[in-house]
């Protein structure tokens, strides 16, 4: 059996195993251990720990070896708030960057209050979960550390959806959010909703007490999963994106809402339903570009609907294919909040503006640090940044980071 150092943790969490000449990455290890197993492709399937760190915790999740929905709960909470940090640090500086970081915030556990879930009809039932690391196969869960009390506790009504609309053959996927009025839950993947169907998922989503249930675009509606954004109140389309904990939502706001405190004109690009858009109305006027119709339209009927607000203008554009041009953006900032694959052909547009001041939010540190080169190359300076662990023991972290022109 073939003994490795674990010598580091790859940007997915995974151990990069070390042995003379050798690599390979092992699952569920930590920087400095001593693992013992045999590697294939390049992976060590079911590494042993022959040393431990000292930064190792017991998980305490029962799926925790077969789930894939975390993968670094066996680290404790400094470590791994410490190396997140320093995946978006390292990220920058593999760029020629670097950035004094401002303030971290984790999300408690049992705070996800979105998820999206996997499910599959079987013969003595249904499994519902998430699938397992880097396969297809959906691990049943009973007791998930992420997840909100509210989803947990609706985990058998689920199932019962599973059972009641997948066809043997498919896998649903279920989008859950827990809003003020109750669970809106958002399928896709199943059978068909014809009047049967319809009746036995309209019963289902009572018995539940569901604010909202849409099936593959049909929505069975009780009553509107409105959610808080500022003093507005917004009622997201099915499925929609919308932070993964309230408590994280409410950190990047905080750092774009002191990056922006200034301001007279914001641009809010990707602005989707109104995250950041409707609480900067507070104080400043806003015009928010999203390159889908029905955020926006859930947006602004919330900004219509709520007194008090600076002038909020919209724009339906897809800035991926056709990005504000530099005479687009007279504004005194810019809060901009780009899918994982960044925002690249609007920051060299950004780069030949003369904004003074952007709030750059981001979910994946090696886009980010792309885009930031951009911005620097064109004039701009990162002066602090803030890191945000909504997805609490995966991989994944966001950032805000605060730039001004030269």
């Amino acid at each position: 059996m073939t003994l490795w150092t674990v010598e580091r943790l790859g940007r997915k969490g995974d151990g990069v195993a070390v042995a003379g000449d050798r690599r390979a990455l092992a699952a569920l290890t930590l920087p400095g251990e001593q693992i013992e197993g045999e590697a294939t492709d390049g992976r060590i399937a079911s590494p042993r720990i022959v040393l431990p760190s000292a930064q190792r915790v017991r998980p305490t999740c029962p799926h925790y070896r077969a789930c894939g929905g975390c993968s670094l709960m066996h680290g404790s909470e400094d470590f791994v708030k410490g190396w997140k940090v320093g995946v978006v640090t390292e990220a920058l500086r593999a760029q020629g960057l670097s950035a004094s970081v401002a303030g971290v915030h984790v999300s408690p556990p049992h705070s996800r209050r979105r998820a999206v879930l996997s499910g599959r009809r079987t013969k003595k039932g249904a499994l519902l979960g998430f699938h397992a690391r880097a396969s297809d196969v959906i691990v049943d869960i009973a007791d998930c550390h992420v997840l909100r009390p509210a989803i947990q506790a609706a985990l058998p009504l689920l199932r019962q959806l599973v059972i009641a609309g997948a066809s043997r053959s498919a896998e649903l996927s279920l989008t859950v959010t827990d809003t003020p009025a109750g669970l809106d839950v958002n399928v896709t993947g199943g059978k068909p909703a014809d009047p049967a169907l319809f009746h036995t998922l309209a019963a289902l989503a009572d018995q539940g007490d569901l604010a909202r249930l849409s099936w593959d675009g049909q929505s069975i509606t009780r009553r509107p999963p409105a959610l808080p954004m500022g003093r507005a109140r917004v009622v997201p389309p099915p499925g929609s994106f919308l932070q993964a904990t309230a408590e994280g939502e409410a950190a990047l706001l905080a750092a774009v809402r002191n990056i922006l405190r200034d301001a007279g004109r914001v641009l809010d690009l990707f602005a989707g339903c109104g995250t950041f858009s409707l609480p900067l109305a507070d104080t400043a006027d806003v015009h928010a570009v999203e390159g889908l119709a029905a955020p926006l339209q859930a947006l602004d009927h919330a900004a219509r609907n709520t007194q008090g607000l600076h002038r909020i203008t919209t724009e339906i554009r897809d800035l991926a294919r056709r990005p504000l041009l530099p005479d687009e953006l007279d504004y005194n900032a810019i809060v901009i909040d780009p899918p994982r694959a960044g925002a690249e052909a609007q920051a060299r547009e950004i780069a030949r503006s003369e904004v003074p001041t952007l709030a750059w939010v981001s979910c994946d540190p090696v886009t980010f640090a792309r885009d930031a080169r951009i911005l620097a190359e064109g004039g701009y300076v990162i002066d602090r940044l803030f890191v945000v662990d909504q997805f609490r023991w995966s991989p994944h972290v966001e950032t805000v980071a605060e730039f001004h022109r030269r």
